[in-house]
């Protein structure tokens, strides 16, 4: 089986074009970065960032549509109550143990954004992909401790104060950045061997690309700055629009390029979301009013972001790995 590379890389350029604009712009204006990204950053993490999540129900049921109760009240009686109860789960392990879940979130995090964003391309050895994946998951978060050490320790320190954990000292972040990164570089360095001495060009070019894209958003922009942008810009857009010919969207009549029709994609995925979607805003909006009062500064309301962020992420992973990224891991049928 080969995965569509071709409508893949169609889907991708917009996520290179915006991460690359927003990036050379946070760059040039490094004091007016916060105030000339805040607005697009605002409308995206709505339309884009909390949207992504809010078809999760319609996974199972795109990709099984002829099973038995497949969108029936069972399934939805199923869904809800599997969903909540992993989400309630990790809220559950914030309130217990608060540096555990930290570092659990992480893990995941990597995993999901790894997995979930690698480009298509002819499948690879399961090995192989969970090799990339999570190289490319470490990536993300190796730039920033390289590029921004004390700007990213002040995330990652944010956070655990936050949630009553403690604190990790300097000079512990430091050699675990040391060692992550020697693991990142000699990790691509042997995968873009492998796919040289194969002469996969064309997957070899790709990833090039794409990790130079990252590199120049994560060592451009300040580590919040730059994880909002690439979860929403690059993340949740390319879910969005991957998800979109899951749930059978279809190009309109002489739209013979797939990268002509961004807008009606993200309106048919709008129009399937907007119920969830609406009631998530209408909740979080709830929830940073009770919560205003506690929250002293940009750096409390981030991680506040990071912990509601990470009740949902588990859910949807697994949604995400099992069920949309199969395909990627698991064998391939023998011909009879």
């Amino acid at each position: 089986m080969v995965l569509d590379s071709a409508s893949d890389w169609s889907r991708r350029r917009y996520s290179y074009a915006i991460v690359l604009a927003l990036a050379g712009v946070g760059a040039a204006f490094p004091g007016a970065a916060w105030a000339l990204l805040g607005p697009p950053l605002a409308v995206g993490m709505v339309v884009l960032g909390v949207a992504h999540g809010a078809c999760d129900q319609l996974v199972l049921p795109a990709g099984q549509p002829r099973g038995p109760g497949a969108g029936g009240w069972r399934y939805w009686l199923g869904f809800l109550l599997g969903y909540l109860g992993l989400a309630s789960l990790v809220g559950a392990l914030w309130w217990a143990w608060p540096a555990a879940t930290v570092g659990g979130f992480f893990l995941l995090t990597v995993w999901h954004w790894g997995s979930a964003d690698a480009p298509a391309g002819p499948r690879p050895p399961a090995w192989l992909w969970l090799a990339h994946s999570c190289l490319r998951g470490l990536l993300l978060f190796a730039m920033p401790l390289w590029g921004w050490p004390a700007q990213t320790a002040g995330v990652v320190n944010g956070l655990l104060a936050f949630t009553g954990a403690p604190t990790v000292p300097a000079a512990a972040l430091a050699t675990a950045a040391a060692a992550l990164g020697a693991v990142v570089v000699a990790g691509h360095l042997a995968l873009w061997g492998r796919w040289a001495y194969h002469r996969q060009w064309a997957r070899l070019r790709t990833e090039l690309g794409e990790v130079l894209v990252l590199a120049l958003l994560l060592l451009a922009l300040p580590p919040q700055l730059s994880v909002a942008v690439y979860f929403i810009f690059w993340h949740s857009l390319q879910h969005v629009l991957r998800l979109t010919g899951w749930l059978g969207y279809a190009p309109a009549p002489g739209r013979p390029r797939p990268a002509a029709d961004l807008v009606p994609r993200l309106a048919f995925f709008l129009r399937q979301a907007a119920p969830l979607l609406l009631l998530s805003c209408a909740a979080l909006l709830l929830l940073g009013r009770l919560l205003a009062p506690h929250l002293p500064n940009g750096g409390a309301w981030f991680s506040l972001a990071l912990v509601v962020a990470s009740i949902v992420t588990l859910p949807h992973a697994l949604l995400v790995t099992l069920v949309m990224d199969a395909p990627r891991w698991r064998a391939a049928p023998r011909a009879r």
